[in-house]
Formats: structure tokens, sequence, C-alpha cells
């Protein structure tokens, strides 16, 4: 898939086909690599991994990388995740498929860098933005962005959510296209965002595609006018949930003011739902002064019950865990001083990502379905053993009394199962 996806454009026959030297790259990334001199650790077992290319020869792969190299390679990775799907089971039932968007900065020591700037933080760098897949982790769509992007840039929320919709199964994305008719909708999809996505074009961007909408809502006189109104009517303040599902025992509260509000630039039926929460040290910013609580609120157009649908927008938390982990796979490092071919790299930083979530998904079990990447690493992926051959066969062996041992070996057995 790969192969044909990235044509090799040299003269003669390639040494290495540049469809499997990103494979490679992906694996070497997964492994705990951070730049192109890594692809060395595989060169060291050509018995498990065939043919390795250099360091060189990696390099000049990224460097024929275009954009519409890279807009073939979502194609023909979209299959392959669906059908990891379908093996994991993650999607059962109808209920609606869950998209998380949001922008990290990566700080870069360099600037011989194309496109890296000063960020609003005060450091120096990229910009990114990402959605991600809540109940698996993926990373559908990943746009690499000047470090002094704006973080409320309506084309570029929009132009992640089309190519995280076009990484979805068929059957899923299906009536989410722009100009889709609704009826042909056959499973809801809903983007959740932070107040970066709190903007009149996005959010009319989702509607067009039957997409619907959490974000976090930005601070204004009205929403501060009906919390002010909220304020001492203690009976429409709901006790707001935990993780457990239980009541939080905090005085954590949510409440529904969307009677109080009037803003034209909303997508109709458009809710907002305001959580309090007593105040800590460290405490964000919050949407109401107050000396006794901090108030946060988001809009949102979906049914349900005001406190259900908080629990639902805290889950965007996740995000957190997501960029982390591709943190964990190269992210932090963009070896290469061209924009196109640092953006290939981010590209293959998220096929590493993935291939890690997609081993945890189908092939393990337990905790270690949601383990860190350095945990997998340390654990399993790194586990010392001995390569042997017997009876025309390659055969690994764990090192005696490995403690994940058993771990590797059902791992092994669950890949024969689906291969």
């Amino acid at each position: 898939m790969l192969s044909t996806a990235v044509p090799y454009r040299g003269p003669g026959v390639p040494v290495h086909d540049r469809g499997k030297v990103l494979t490679q790259v992906a694996l070497m990334l997964a492994g705990g690599g951070e730049s192109c001199l890594d692809i060395e650790h595989l060169r060291a077992g050509p018995e498990l991994f065939g043919p390795v290319p250099s360091d060189t020869t990696v390099a000049r792969t990224f460097g024929e990388i275009t954009e519409a190299d890279r807009a073939r390679i979502a194609a023909g990775v979209a299959p392959l995740r669906a059908k990891v799907w379908e093996t994991a089971n993650v999607f059962d039932g109808d209920a609606p498929v869950v998209l998380d968007i949001d922008a990290s900065l990566i700080e870069i020591h360099s600037e011989n860098k194309a496109h890296t700037a000063p960020t609003f933080k005060g450091t120096f760098g990229f910009h990114p933005i990402f959605c991600f897949a809540d109940s698996t982790g993926d990373t559908l769509a990943a746009v690499l962005r000047p470090g002094n992007a704006g973080a409320n840039t309506v084309v570029d929320h929009v132009a992640v959510l089309d190519r995280s919709i076009g990484q979805l199964p068929a059957d899923i994305a299906r009536g989410h296209n722009a100009g889709d008719d609704p009826d042909t909708v056959t499973r809801g999809v809903v983007v959740r965002a932070d107040s970066a996505g709190c903007t009149e074009g996005f959010l009319a961007a989702c509607r067009e595609r039957n997409v619907g909408f959490f974000v976090t809502a930005r601070s204004n006189l009205q929403i501060t006018a009906a919390i002010d109104d909220a304020i001492g009517i203690e009976q429409v303040w709901l006790a707001a949930l935990g993780r457990d599902g239980k009541p939080r025992d905090d005085g954590a509260a949510v409440v529904e003011l969307t009677s109080l509000i009037d803003d034209p630039k909303l997508p109709e039926g458009t809710r907002l739902i305001v959580r309090r929460e007593p105040l800590h040290p460290g405490a964000q910013r919050s949407l109401f002064p107050s000396m006794d609580y901090r108030y946060w609120g988001f809009y949102t157009d979906q049914d349900g019950d005001p406190v259900d649908l908080d629990v639902t927008m805290r889950a965007h938390a996740h995000v957190e865990q997501h960029i982390q982990r591709l943190k964990d796979s190269g992210l932090c490092r963009f070896p290469f001083t061209d924009y196109v071919t640092n953006s290939a790299w981010l590209m293959v930083v998220t096929l590493a990502a993935d291939l890690l979530r997609w081993f945890q998904l189908v092939c393990l079990t337990g905790s270690w379905t949601n383990a860190r990447p350095k945990t997998l690493r340390w654990s399993i992926l790194h586990a010392p053993g001995r390569l042997i051959r017997t009876a025309r066969q390659h055969i690994v062996r764990i090192i005696e009394g490995w403690p994940t041992a058993d771990v590797l070996l059902d791992a092994y057995q669950r890949i024969n199962l689906i291969t």
C-alpha cells in the first residue's frame, strides 16, 4: 500500500522500496527512536526486519515525499484502520463516534527549520493541530503549522475535521462530508474541542457536515449575566458526576442556562451548560468572577441530561494522553529544515503511534491496552531474547524469568489468530 503511495522518483531501480522505508521508520519510532540515525538499531537485526536502509536513505526518502503522496498514504491507511477497529470491536452499537480536536506547542531549538516561529507562550517552534478518535486514541489527522499559528483558526479546524472524516470507516463517515443530506447519515459523529473551536465558522462547518459538537464556551457578557442569575437558586444546580458515575462529594454542580442566552451566531439548537467547582490552588481562569467557585461552560447541540453531557465533555481531557503518546513517539523532534519534509515526518510519527495503539487494542488485554509507550517498550518491545533457527524456522526465545513473558506469548497467539 505505501509502496504505491510513495513512488520512487530517482534514476534506475531503488535498493530500498520507499513504502518499506516508511514502515521501518514507523517501527523505529514506535520502539523509541527520535531521529533518522536511530534506524541503525533495526539494521542490527536483518533476520527480523530484513534489509534496512541507512539513515541517509531515510532522509532522502522523506525529502521525496510530496503533499500528494501524503494524501495517498492517508487514503491507504484508512481501510487498514477500519479493519483494526472491526477486529477490536471498538465501535459496536449505535452510540455516536466521538472525535477530539486539539493543538500542541512543539519547542524547536533552531531557527533554521522553515516556518518555526515564536509561540503565544513565549517559546519557539511549531504549533501542530490534531484530531483523535476518543475510543481508540488513533490520530486520524495531523496538520503541521507554524509556531505563531492562531489557536482558533477556523480553516485549520475544518481541515483537520475533514481529514479525520476521511479516515473513518465508510459506514461511519457516510453523510458527514460537506453538504451531505442528513438523511444519509447512518452513524452519528460528534467532535469536541476547547475554546479554540468556539467560532462561528467552525460550528457552521460542523452543522454543514451533520457533525455534532461540544466546544468550550468563551466568557462574554451574556454568559456572565446568565451565571449571575443562577447564583443563589440552588434548586437549578444539579450535582456533577465523577468518573465512577456517582455524584461528586466536592460540591461540583451543573446547570443549563440555554434559556438565558440569545446569540444569533450559534447554530440553532445550541445549548449552554455551566459547571461550578470549589476554588482550589492552581485553578484555571473562570467564566465568572467569584471568590467561592470556578465556573466553566460549554456549548453543545446534543440531546440529553446536562449532567451526562458534562461528563461527556469532561472526557475531552483524554486528548492530553493522546498527544503525550505522540510526543513519546518522535513528535518532539523534527529533524529536517524543509517544512514539507517535516510534515512527512509528522505523518510517520502519527503512523508509529497508531501502530502501538492497534497493537494494544488487538493483541493486549487488561491494563496493557492503555499503557504508555515507555511502559510497552521497557516491558514488551525491548524484552531481552535470543533468535535461534531450528527446523528451518526462526524462533525468538525470551530470557527465562522475564516478568511479561506470558503477555508476550498471549499477544503472539492473538496475532496468529488474526493473520
